[in-house]
């Protein structure tokens, strides 16, 4: 390995660890409806003998602004999946509307804005840890590159200087993101 593709494979996990967060802030419920909320909960249906994700066993959509709409493949599914989303973390009741189910999302209360940001929050930095992690990394790949003779010691200090460039890079998108999540869960 060499110097470029060590650091190209820093920044490429760097940017999956902030792709993961932005996909679970899409689950993060901000007062009006979005399939995401759903999809990204990773919630799973006791059926037929086995457990199965949702949206295998189901079509999500947003009929309105308010709601959101499960139809299930098969509608012998539907108390089961009734019974998925009351046991998630979704804290939405589920309603079984003939060949579906409706999730009717309420207003957001104060306290309940609040408890979203602290969830942002913990999430963005579990994405930090996960970038010093990557950041770890990669200093430890330039240590061994620099042991194998590959770079020098001033090869060695610019490749720390990039690495940590990135690392600030990505850890600054991560605080922009959070911000922009805050207001969005503060205002709608």
């Amino acid at each position: 390995m060499d110097e470029e593709t060590l650091l190209l494979e820093t920044e490429a996990d760097m940017e999956e660890a902030v792709e993961r967060m932005v996909s679970d802030f899409a689950g993060v419920r901000t007062g009006k409806a979005s399939p995401s909320l759903v999809d990204n909960m990773d919630i799973y249906v006791a059926s037929y003998g086995s457990s199965m994700k949702l949206k295998s066993i189901a079509v999500v959509s947003t009929p309105d602004a308010r709601s959101i709409l499960i139809q299930p493949f098969d509608p012998g599914t539907l108390n089961d999946i009734k019974k998925a989303i009351a046991e998630s973390k979704l804290n939405l009741n589920p309603i079984i509307d003939a060949r579906s189910v409706r999730l009717p999302i309420p207003e957001l209360s104060g306290e309940r804005r609040k408890e979203l940001c602290k969830y942002v929050k913990s999430l963005s930095e579990d994405t930090r840890v996960r970038i010093r992690g990557v950041r770890k990394n990669g200093m430890d790949g330039i240590k061994k590159l620099k042991a194998d003779n590959v770079l020098t010691e001033d090869g060695v200090r610019q490749a720390e200087d990039k690495v940590q460039k990135l690392t600030d890079k990505y850890v600054k998108k991560v605080d922009e993101l959070v911000t922009a999540k805050e207001k969005e869960i503060m205002t709608v």
